[in-house]
């Protein structure tokens, strides 16, 4: 018997022990601060070495062209101006958009006071007259030299009478030939200023593209030259320079006075022929021209990005089955998107870009 409660007693010490031992582990863990978890750092990739482009040498029509913004004028117009200085403009026969005829009274300038001189001027040379009459015949019983001043004064009298009516005329403005008012600077009763534009007649059947070029842009023009001739809300036209502006710019050309603007004329523009014109064109409407220089076919040409140099020496960096090598090339003709190579590259090669 007491085996057995020694056995009993033995395994029932053994739990407690186990039991003390599980609690005390237990309490121990739960005192200790809580492990952080570790940190997860982002996978680095190695920086990759940015690939240069690569081109490929192709053919091409290429073009060099010099672009200009114009406008449509007409072959056959005139400024027309007054010559007479501080008058009025006493009548306005047109408005703009008329047409005219050729010797069409335009317009006309106050000259009343100019008229009544005129008439008393020539109510004083009847009196020169009868004494001229007198003076002739009695010629043979004068002194030579007394009727040669009485001829002279009297011829200095018909001349005065002349210039009267000459300068009157001038206060009456005509169209110098058919045509269409297509500008009109005044109105009935302003003051005008001799040689200000009062009107352009413009013959409007004989519209045609032009544009002013500047001393540069003439270096490089002639006529003869293909142009493209975009006009704005009619369309794309083929023509070709038909005639260069004059170089007398410098001159007066009897309009205007020193330091104002000169009136427009034909001869101050660059003209373009275009044979398919429509008809009916709206002077003064605005557009661009494309001339063009020089025109190579089936040019060999490479980007601009891709030509390199150094010092004088040209050349590019062509890629194959080999890997990269320069090749020096020769340059030709040149555009804002291709250049053409003379020498150096054929198509289908691969060249690298910067």
């Amino acid at each position: 018997m007491s085996m057995k409660w020694w056995t009993g007693s033995l395994f029932k010490r053994s739990m407690v022990v186990s039991m003390s031992v599980s609690l005390l582990l237990a309490s121990g863990c739960s005192l200790l601060p809580p492990e952080k978890e570790e940190e997860v750092l982002p996978e680095i990739a190695p920086p990759q070495i940015s690939k240069k482009p690569e081109y490929e040498v192709t053919t091409a029509t290429l073009e060099t062209k010099v672009q200009v913004i114009g406008k449509l004028i007409s072959l056959e117009e005139e400024t027309l101006f007054f010559t007479l200085d501080g008058k009025h403009l006493k009548e306005l026969y047109v408005k703009a958009g008329d047409t005219v005829e050729a010797g069409q009274v335009i317009g006309e300038l106050d000259v009343d006071d100019l008229v009544k001189a005129l008439r008393l001027e020539k109510l004083s040379f009847k009196k020169e007259e009868i004494a001229m009459k007198e003076t002739l015949r009695q010629r043979d019983e004068m002194d030579p030299i007394e009727f040669e001043e009485k001829s002279i004064a009297f011829e200095e009298q018909r001349q005065k009478l002349v210039d009267m009516e000459e300068e009157i005329a001038k206060a009456t403005l005509k169209a110098p030939f058919g045509g269409t008012i297509v500008t009109l600077n005044v109105q009935k009763g302003d003051s005008i200023k001799a040689y200000a534009p009062i009107a352009i007649v413009a013959d409007t059947s004989q519209i045609t593209p032009a544009a002013k070029l500047t001393k540069t842009e003439l270096e490089r023009v002639s006529a003869g030259m293909e142009v493209a001739a975009s006009i704005n809300s009619v369309g794309e036209f083929k023509g070709i320079v038909k005639q260069l502006p004059s170089k007398a710019d410098e001159q007066n050309n009897g309009g205007g006075q020193p330091g104002e603007p000169k009136p427009e004329r034909p001869e101050d523009f660059l003209i373009v022929e275009i044979k398919d014109l429509p008809k009916n064109l709206n002077r003064g409407t605005p557009l661009s021209l494309n001339i063009i220089t020089k025109r190579t076919e089936n040019a060999i040409v490479i980007p601009p990005s891709t030509l390199r140099s150094i010092g004088s020496r040209t050349y590019v960096q062509v890629i194959d089955e080999e890997g990269k090598r320069e090749v020096d090339v020769e340059v030709g003709q040149q555009t804002a998107t291709q250049v053409e190579i003379l020498k150096g590259l054929t198509p289908g090669q691969k060249v690298v870009g910067r």
